[in-house]
């Protein structure tokens, strides 16, 4: 599961580090809080290369008749992905990969209360989630929209502490593969990602808001320190 991410890294750096071309109207960074139905950096193929694009988080199966049809599908298990309706096309076909600096998950505690988590790799370097997309268009609509879900996979060992399930996180050998430019076989890397790869912190509730935003969303709390998201 992964409901909530940051992403940092301007988006000619995204470009450099992916070798993607830039599309022109790309998403704000920094963005410490991207939220579902948002538009996130996705790096995908085409007949000209990698291009750097903007799409809603959030998929849309093509018999969505509109945006607010079915579940938000932000999230497809990868245990799933090839057998699934709404997923098994773009899994063949429509694979792309998703920058992140971070992202959040949550535990509660003995009341009940959501306390955040964020995870970043231990040695800071950017995060690429695999994910599929989709174009959509609506019952009406002229213009179609690029949609995308991130790809998840059971924790392993180190995310079972907070969570259950992770996103699947790719490291740039994996990436041809996965974007469908070195043939088949991408069903092999959809597994839990090998321990010591990523660390978490505690951080503030605050990042509970929707609204919320700004870098000490991502800051460790620090012991005996006052929670701004209980103001909230």
């Amino acid at each position: 599961m992964c409901g909530r991410f940051a992403v940092t890294l301007p988006s000619d750096a995204m470009a450099q580090l992916f070798d993607a071309q830039a599309a022109n109207a790309l998403p704000e960074v920094p963005n410490y809080n991207v939220c579902p139905t948002l538009p996130v950096h996705v790096i995908r193929n085409s007949d000209v290369g990698r291009r750097l694009v903007a799409m809603r988080w959030g998929f849309l199966p093509a018999w969505y008749a509109e945006e607010s049809a079915g579940p938000l599908l932000i999230n497809a298990r990868a245990e799933t992905l090839a057998e699934k309706p709404a997923f098994r096309e773009a899994c063949r076909s429509r694979r792309c990969l998703i920058p992140a600096t971070g992202f959040y998950e949550w535990t509660k505690d003995e009341h009940g209360k959501r306390l955040p988590w964020y995870t970043m790799r231990a040695d800071t370097a950017p995060i690429a989630f695999a994910a599929i997309w989709q174009d959509w268009r609506g019952a009406g609509q002229d213009e179609k929209i690029s949609t995308c879900a991130l790809v998840t996979t059971a924790a392993n060992d180190t995310m079972s502490a907070i969570h259950h399930r992770m996103p699947l996180i790719l490291d740039p050998e994996d990436w041809p593969l996965w974007l469908g430019e070195a043939g088949k076989g991408a069903a092999r890397l959809m597994r839990p990602g090998p321990e010591g790869r990523l660390r978490f912190h505690r951080v503030d509730p605050e990042v509970n808001s929707n609204r919320a935003s700004g870098a000490q969303l991502i800051a460790p709390i620090t012991p005996g320190a006052p929670e701004r998201g209980l103001l909230i």
